[in-house]
């Protein structure tokens, strides 16, 4: 009978019977600790091995490293080039200590884990054994905080950590709440990070950490509104309908309406403002504070003008007539210029409606 392949995929989670593994019986670390020594990195190109090496280079390190390739292979290589099961039939079919060894191994290094976390294949194999086991959502949880930063701001590694706030105890999910918060402006207006912590506010059913979240994003709307990833943000707070929190993004922006309004983004912005009662008088007074050219001028520009056309109908169907009257008025001088081709038509409409 020909010897079993000791580098195979069976051979890797048998072997995980073997190994020597002390966590189980440790009380849970607290994020405070600092990160153990690096050990393997796996951000050079891995050698390829024979698959049956000498006896002398099986030396316990030798091993290990393989061991590690090997899981390394199995978390991030697609079914088409590697002949598995499906990932999910093949870990239902581990026990919970194997699972607990197969984290321990996943986890052992921090730049090991964030390898393979920010891998496409080998992001979504992590989620699938996230919440299976106490025991190693313990090693997960410690894994993400050693390099939160980096795991949320990674178009993959960060799906990861999301994962983790769904399904980790309270515990474990207040303690990652307390790292999002100092860093939430930082995730705003990352590229990756904002989608992340857009993700994070929609799932936060905590209502202390929800509110100091939503007041972040309020306190700080002026400048995430200007930034090309945290305008997405202040969007996705203010379809929440969080009547307190949009209030506070209203406040935040006073001022800037108008010229919020000229971006494309912006007017995004201000057109959800002009949909909430809590805030669209704020935005509407606003329009009504500019000179009649600069209102003009909003509503002949290519994003204005959907703003000022929201703020007439809004106005008009919550039968606010006093500011309503207010816009046709100032806007009544220019209505020859709104039909030109530069002009806004609907908004030379509704004005001449109520002529």
């Amino acid at each position: 009978m020909a010897n079993a392949d000791p580098f195979s995929m069976s051979s890797l989670l048998s072997s995980l019977q073997h190994l020597p593994f002390t966590f189980a019986t440790e009380p849970m670390m607290t994020p405070a600790v600092p990160p153990p020594p690096r050990g393997i990195i796996f951000t050079i190109p891995q050698p390829r091995y024979d698959p049956k090496p000498p006896s002398e280079f099986l030396t316990p390190q030798y091993l290990e490293y393989s061991r590690l390739q090997s899981l390394f292979n199995l978390m991030t290589s697609s079914k088409e080039e590697v002949n598995i099961a499906p990932f999910k039939e093949m870990i239902s079919r581990l026990s919970r200590r194997e699972l607990q060894k197969m984290a321990y191994l996943l986890t052992s290094d921090p730049d090991y884990f964030l390898a393979i976390a920010r891998n496409k294949n080998g992001s979504h194999r992590l989620q699938k054994l996230i919440g299976k086991s106490g025991d190693a959502d313990k090693l997960f949880f410690l894994a993400i905080l050693r390099r939160f930063l980096h795991v949320m701001t990674d178009k993959y590694a960060s799906y990861v950590a999301v994962r983790g706030m769904q399904v980790f105890d309270d515990k474990k999910k207040e303690l990652m709440y307390e790292h999002i918060l100092p860093h939430a402006l930082r995730l705003a207006c990352d590229k990756h990070g904002y989608i992340a912590l857009n993700e994070v506010i929609t799932d936060l059913d905590h209502p202390f950490y929800r509110d100091q979240l939503l007041d972040i994003v309020a306190l700080n709307a002026l400048l995430l509104s200007y930034d090309a990833y945290g305008n997405y943000v202040v969007q996705h707070v203010l379809t929440l309908n969080d009547l307190r929190c949009t209030y506070n993004i209203a406040v935040s922006l006073v001022g800037y309406c108008v010229e919020l309004s000229l971006d494309k983004c912006g007017s995004y912005i201000v057109e959800k403002l002009l949909e909430a009662e809590e805030s669209m008088v704020l935005v509407v007074e606003e329009l009504l504070e500019c000179e009649g050219g600069s209102l003009m001028r909003l509503a002949r520009n290519e994003y204005g003008s959907f703003v000022v056309i929201k703020a007439l109908r809004v106005m008009q169907e919550m039968n606010r007539v006093d500011l309503f009257r207010g816009l046709v008025q100032k806007l009544m001088p220019f209505r020859h210029l709104l039909r030109r081709p530069c002009g806004n038509t609907t908004i030379a409409a509704i004005i001449e409606s109520v002529c």
